[in-house]
């Protein structure tokens, strides 16, 4: 069995970050959200796995390297614009060839792995099956409708009328039938090959088509509050590693991951917090579910529940929450005079102040 992993796309829900970095490459607890992908499939036996990237391409393959470190081979797969989840599997036949595969979206976070779905798949014999989780709102996700046997009736795109609850997960799993479905489907009415289409072809054209409706945490990391939510999710599961430096002055509460090169000098940390590689943290108070990166620093300030990326500057800033700083950016605390508030902020960026 092979994968196609999906790591094209602008991520504009995630702008600016995503105007300079691949929304695959925004970390969750200090490792790229495209990484637990490829680590889950890696468990699961599958070592051979086309990437499908677009204009941050670049990025993705630097990240990734030669694959050894996540345990993976990868072949890159160049899509010069999105044009629909069907289409990467057009332009991925000469790498899938006719063996089975997995899809698998590279923004989406599935606790848990995937290696008894990829088991369940292979023993049933299907041409395709689909992971399914009750949402909120499944309105902006492909939506399926079952039966009350549990069989697969249709599925559709992003509906303003759900038939159901059950949103598309982002991991699929096809034999070569797919191939046949998305030469035969049409670009949907936003102009792409909808993979919905493709699986609603397969069911209308009699072949075996299985759903599972997973009960393990996933999050489709498209947007802020999903990232944090994700982040969340994650640091839940560490356990506390000190590799760098605490003062006597300093408190360390829960479980927190500090790395090589690391400074805790005067601040308290409660966890779950993971600290990257030469990272400062001083005089404050780092608060659960934060995630800081390499290089970072946080002096004389407050954050909780936050996702700082490398290099970010945290200075003088009485309470951060809920927010995800870039790489490099820099928040700090005027003191000039006259007191008012100055910031430089890109384009579709949010800025809340009290």
């Amino acid at each position: 069995m092979k994968a196609l992993v999906l790591a094209g796309g602008t991520g504009s829900r995630l702008r600016p970050i995503t105007y300079t970095c691949s929304k695959q490459l925004v970390p969750l607890a200090n490792k790229p959200v495209l990484f637990y992908g490829l680590e889950a499939i890696a468990a699961a036996g599958i070592t051979e796995v086309g990437i499908i990237v677009g204009d941050t391409g670049p990025d993705i393959r630097e990240a990734i390297g030669d694959g050894s470190s996540l345990g993976i081979n990868p072949t890159f797969i160049e899509q010069d614009s999105p044009r629909g989840l069907a289409h990467t599997v057009l332009i991925a036949r000469e790498f899938l060839g006719d063996e089975p595969f997995v899809m698998y979206l590279g923004d989406n976070v599935v606790l848990g792995g995937i290696t008894d779905f990829v088991n369940e798949f292979t023993a049933q014999n299907a041409n395709a099956m689909v992971l399914l989780n009750k949402v909120d709102d499944p309105r902006q996700f492909g939506v399926a409708e079952v039966a009350q046997d549990g069989s697969l009736i249709r599925l559709v795109e992003k509906p303003q009328n759900p038939p159901s609850n059950l949103a598309l997960v982002g991991v699929y799993l096809f034999d070569k039938s797919i191939h046949e479905a998305v030469r035969a489907i049409k670009p949907s009415a936003r102009g792409e090959l909808e993979i919905t289409d493709a699986i609603q072809w397969l069911i209308e054209n009699s072949r075996t088509v299985r759903q599972h409706t997973i009960d393990s945490p996933w999050i489709d990391t498209g947007k802020l509050q999903d990232l944090l939510e994700a982040n969340r999710i994650v640091l839940d599961e560490i356990d506390s590693i000190n590799e760098g430096t605490v003062d006597d002055s300093s408190r360390i509460e829960g479980r927190v991951v500090i790395s090589k090169g690391a400074k805790i000098i005067d601040s308290t940390v409660r966890g779950p917090v993971v600290i990257g590689e030469n990272a400062i943290i001083e005089r404050s108070y780092v608060g659960p579910y934060s995630s800081i990166a390499v290089n970072s620093e946080i002096i004389d300030s407050e954050i909780e529940h936050s996702v700082l990326m490398d290099g970010a500057k945290i200075h003088g800033v009485t309470r951060l929450v809920d927010s995800l700083i870039g790489r490099g950016a820099i928040v700090t605390k005027d003191e000039s005079q006259p007191s008012a508030f100055r910031v430089m902020v890109g384009d579709t960026s949010t800025v809340k102040i009290p």
